[in-house]
């Protein structure tokens, strides 16, 4: 057996880790859009031939927890590979999460034989669909854009021009779609390279073995975490606040039951899956518990395959969290992932109540806009960050992403540059977090002047029902959504869609984190 040691484990996971986030420069820095160049919207990653996660660049949580069933559904449908292939996808069942995440995957070739895979997954501002920015209030998939099945953007080293002209048609945005699809291919060259130079210096079968042994570290370092929480069954729930086609409230339970070092998370109990867009694939479940999971690990933690090995997801078919084809999914992926993170901490909390934060703000904010200015379509897509949970360890973040995206805020100047749209208002929302002990991170205001006219469609949650405290702690301040029309405030509901007049403003307030512990007499304000 190939000897490994603690050195060697530490310079191949460096190898691994650093290809992964080379890929992840390479695409950021030749993506044309925003979303993808600013607010960092992309992941990249590294398998073996068996599609297991060798290695993570430090991106975005929903994408990477899912990205593996992207990989496995590559090759199910994909093999035998040639040299130079690369395989692109976005269906939601068939292994992606929705349609404006498109996923590349190229194996990669060592001794005449596909022993690696290089993948990156991008959010695309505009895929098609009934609405500008591929996020609309839909009650199909076919409603939510182009599908993708997985299918060959290149073959043996040649573009297949037919499959670009058919992705860049369905957009309202066709050359901002070529350009961050390139980027993509770039970062997919990189990460054939680099995995190939890897093999080549240290040789396949070193490379192999110490790629299997991170994977086996990350399950014990996972394991051992999941032996410290009290063995039991912890359970908890809370809502969505509607799909968009009706305020009926969709109830998400978790029971998280805990045996030794193996855990079981359980979501058969969630309500059937909605009409509306708030529907998601198991693969949105399984990324979101083990995200959720991930935080128990205080360690340096290399985040592979080992770390979901000890952890078993069970849905029910038919369910929100396990939807049927061809269900509506645009922002399950987005909002849906929230709120799961909120359930499975919620449980967890129940078994250790000083590790796990409050809630934080539990959506995304999802706002894309899209029209014509000057003759020339124009399309955005963004999410707003809002409030961090307080803990134990003190105060909630204010206005940073938390939990399933991993992103940053658009700076005002990149978005004024490339879109007919004027930022009015842009702060933090003053004591929105949750009082306690620890008060919860306060939301942002966000105030956006139209210069032209526009459709626009926001997807948020908590607008409702608030970010929850924990022991004792208050709970974080709903968002709200307003459309100011000649002096006239109106409230919009946390799902919209309709179009804004040149000198319409769109204000967007993000919830506040939930606070922690319950206030006295001593607590500052």
């Amino acid at each position: 057996m190939m000897p490994v040691d603690a050195i060697s484990l530490g310079v191949f996971r460096a190898l691994f880790e650093g290809t992964a986030e080379e890929m992840g420069v390479t695409l950021q820095r030749a993506a044309f859009s925003p979303n993808i160049r600013e607010r960092l919207d992309f992941s990249c990653a590294v398998f073996d031939h068996q599609a297991r996660m060798i290695a993570q660049a430090a991106h975005i949580p929903v994408h990477l927890g899912s990205m593996p069933a992207s990989v496995e559904s590559a090759i199910h449908a994909s093999a035998p590979f040639s040299p130079g292939d690369v395989i692109v996808l976005n269906d939601p069942y068939a292994g992606g999460t929705h349609l404006p995440d498109i996923t590349m995957v190229s194996p990669v070739f060592v001794d005449g034989e596909p022993r690696f895979f290089a993948a990156s997954r991008a959010h695309h501002a505009d895929v098609g669909g009934m609405s500008p920015g591929s996020l609309p209030l839909s009650t199909e998939l076919y409603q939510e854009g182009i599908i993708l099945p997985p299918v060959r953007l290149y073959r043996a080293g040649e573009l297949q021009c037919d499959i670009l002209a058919l992705i860049t048609a369905n957009s309202r945005a066709p050359q901002e779609r070529q350009g961050d699809l390139e980027a993509q291919l770039a970062a997919q060259r990189i990460g054939e390279a680099r995995l190939k130079a890897i093999a080549n210096a240290h040789g396949l079968e070193r490379a192999e073995a110490h790629a299997a042994a991170l994977m086996a570290y990350a399950q014990r370092i996972t394991e051992a975490a999941i032996h410290a929480v009290p063995d039991g069954v912890y359970s908890f729930e809370d809502t969505l606040e509607g799909d968009g086609q009706s305020e009926q409230p969709i109830r998400i339970h978790a029971s998280v039951s805990v045996s030794g070092n193996a855990m079981t998370i359980d979501f058969r109990q969630s309500d059937a899956q909605a009409a509306g867009n708030l529907n998601a694939v198991t693969a949105i479940a399984r990324s979101a518990a083990w995200y959720a999971v991930r935080l128990l690990i205080g360690e340096d933690l290399p985040v592979n395959h080992g770390c979901f090995a000890p952890i078993n997801v069970i849905t029910r078919p038919g369910s929100i969290l396990d939807a049927h084809y061809p269900a509506a999914v645009a922002v399950g992926n987005t909002e849906t992932s929230q709120r799961i993170v909120d359930v499975v901490l919620g449980a967890l909390s129940l078994a250790l109540p000083d590790r796990i934060p409050a809630a934080s703000q539990g959506t995304m904010n999802n706002i894309t806009i899209g029209g014509i200015h000057n003759g020339k379509q124009f399309v955005y897509y963004e999410t707003i960050a809002g409030g961090h949970g307080a803990s134990a360890d003190g105060s909630g973040l204010s206005g940073r992403h938390s939990h399933m995206t991993n992103t940053r805020n658009t700076p005002v100047e990149a978005l004024e540059l490339a879109l007919p749209m004027r930022v009015t208002r842009y702060h933090l929302r003053d004591d929105s977090g949750g009082v306690g002990q620890f008060r919860g991170g306060s939301g942002i205001v966000r105030e956006y002047e139209f210069l032209t006219n526009a459709t626009v469609t926001i997807n948020s949650e908590r607008r409702i029902r608030s970010p929850y405290g924990l022991n004792g702690g208050g709970a974080g301040i709903c968002g709200g959504n307003e459309l100011i029309r000649g002096g006239e405030i109106t409230p919009l509901p946390g799902k919209w869609t309709g179009t804004v007049t040149a000198g319409d403003r769109l204000r967007i307030s993000t919830p506040g984190g939930g606070g922690w512990g319950a206030a006295t007499s001593d607590t500052p304000d």
